[in-house]
């Protein structure tokens, strides 16, 4: 059974930063691609980020390109991502998903099999 656990969440000023981190376990890590993705309130989840299978590509939204990174650590199951200059429209939820078997990053989510329960991200002004 696959499990994503996401952590590193919280409350930052604007301009701080945070590093989120899934541990995913249940099938192997390295095989596949990743993603991050957030929801904030009322609003439809949106994708982030994404790592393909072998770590050689990254992906983002042009809207956090230069802020947030993407990585992963294969040797320890998990996925980060680093997010500095944040900012109030920053607050959502965020998740993990781990993708397909040997893929390219995605930011389409019907790429992605698995979820994590997500994290809480709250930026204050």
């Amino acid at each position: 059974q696959v499990q994503l656990v996401e952590s590193g969440g919280g409350v930052v000023q604007a301009g701080g930063s945070l590093r989120l981190s899934c541990a995913a376990s249940g099938r192997t890590f390295s095989w596949y691609a990743m993603g991050w993705f957030r929801q904030a309130p009322g609003k439809e989840r949106e994708f982030v980020a994404a790592i393909s299978w072998s770590g050689g590509r990254t992906l983002y939204t042009d809207s956090m390109k230069g802020r947030f990174t993407i990585s992963r650590d294969n040797a320890k199951n998990t996925l980060y991502l680093q997010m500095n200059s944040l900012k109030p429209e920053d607050t959502a939820v965020y998740y993990c998903a781990s993708g397909r078997l040997y893929a390219d990053a995605s930011h389409d989510t019907s790429q992605y099999d698995y979820w994590g329960q997500g994290t809480q991200v709250t930026v204050s002004s």
